[in-house]
């Protein structure tokens, strides 16, 4: 019964409670996880070319112009490898950190790991949910005080919210608590497709957002006819994608939550594979998910009502004291996990001025509950924005020796 409530938890979607992952109490710990073999994600790495060693911030008339092959998707300009990761950190692992312009958001210094290689979202993929929201409210389409209830249809995995919440209630359970139920309450009101446009308007063609969080674990148990019986859903995008996502999340919400969970069970414990995870969930890359948290905050497009309501509420978010002893004036972030998977993202402004964001990305962990492995993935981050801050704002001076380029 251990396991069985410890992976319950674990797919609640945690990472709930702001700091609560930073303080996690390792006599909490499910037991042993099961031995499982890990298929490592799909890569797409863009060869990198070496910055200048001495890497002060050029002025913004000199930042160069976002890459947009003829594919018209964004690139990543070339950056300096990440530092090594902690010993703790294992399975596949991207990083992506940079100082960015706060006009054109092009990064001024910038540090990766697998900056291109696709890693699922969980959680982390709310922040999205959020946004779609509140474009909506400044639209006239969307009331914050709108109140909802939850039925069997649409309870998803975890806690969810008593009936009658409002809007605003729910999308603050979403990203403090990162609670399930509310994510997927308030992304099927949005709509599937609007929240899925947050990453296509932006150019953004690894990264997927379009399934509430009911809909993937329904997938991933097998109980989703229209996924098992089609072989489009892994390279569908624009209407196709929309269409299978809509039946997809038909096909979520006839599921009860408890049978649900004892189909999930069943899967993780007898025939797991960590490339169902790419195939069931929202997924991105280090960069385009960095990408994506540096419009969130700086260009939005959100009326200053709207923005000030999204920032109070990513503060509430995971995991701001994994920073310290960067000294952060503006800080906004999500993270999530899931079996074997980790995430955190983030965008911060330090009091000497910088904006800053990161993205770091575990996939096929050897340990199914994540969750213990914050305080190293934050380790991680730290070094790579040591990399890239100047002394006395968290990094290294500026005449510092530059790391040699990625191969």
């Amino acid at each position: 019964m251990a396991l069985k409530l410890g992976r319950f938890l674990l797919l609640a979607g945690a990472l709930g409670g702001g700091y609560a992952a930073v303080r996690w109490n390792a006599q909490s710990a499910p037991p042993t996880p099961l031995a499982v073999k890990f298929v490592p994600a799909p890569l797409h790495p863009a060869p990198p070319d070496p910055l200048p060693k001495v890497m002060e911030p050029p002025p913004v008339s000199e930042v160069s112009p976002p890459q947009t092959p003829a594919d018209g998707c964004v690139s990543p300009l070339p950056s300096l490898p990440a530092p090594k990761p902690p010993a703790g950190l294992n399975g596949q692992l991207g990083l992506y950190a940079a100082v960015i312009d706060p006009q054109t958001l092009q990064p001024l210094r910038a540090v990766s790991s697998l900056p291109n290689a696709e890693f699922p979202l969980a959680s982390t993929y709310k922040q999205a949910v959020l946004w779609a929201l509140l474009r909506q409210v400044d639209a006239g389409t969307f009331d914050l005080n709108q109140k909802f209830s939850v039925n069997r249809r649409t309870q998803s995995l975890g806690a969810y919210p008593y009936d009658g919440s409002t809007a605003r209630a729910l999308a603050e359970r979403m990203i403090q608590f990162s609670d399930n139920t509310a994510t997927d309450l308030l992304h099927r009101k949005v709509g599937l497709q609007n929240v899925q446009n947050v990453a296509d308007d932006l150019k953004l063609c690894r990264t997927r957002l379009i399934l509430p969080t009911k809909d993937w674990w329904t997938a991933q148990a097998g109980l989703s006819p229209t996924f098992a019986g089609t072989k489009l859903w892994a390279e569908a995008t624009g209407k196709k994608r929309a269409q299978l996502a809509e039946l997809i999340d038909q096909d979520a919400q006839k599921q009860r939550p408890d049978y649900l969970q004892r189909k999930l069970d069943e899967y993780f414990d007898q025939r797991y594979d960590a490339a169902d995870d790419l195939s069931v969930h929202n997924f991105s890359t280090p960069y385009e998910l960095s990408t994506l948290v540096a419009n969130e905050f700086l260009r939005s497009g959100l009326t200053p009502k709207s923005q000030e309501i999204q920032r109070k509420l990513m503060a509430l978010g995971c995991c701001k004291s994994g920073l310290l002893p960067i000294p952060v004036e503006i800080w906004g972030g999500k993270g999530g996990n899931g079996w074997k998977i980790l995430t955190f993202s983030g965008y911060f402004k330090t009091k000497g001025g910088e904006h800053v964001v990161y993205a770091f990305m575990l996939h096929g962990s050897e340990q199914t509950y994540t969750m213990p492995l914050t305080r190293s993935a934050f380790k991680w981050i730290r070094s790579a924005l040591g990399e890239i801050l100047v002394a006395g704002d968290g990094g290294k001076t500026l005449d510092a020796p530059a790391p040699p380029p990625n191969p």
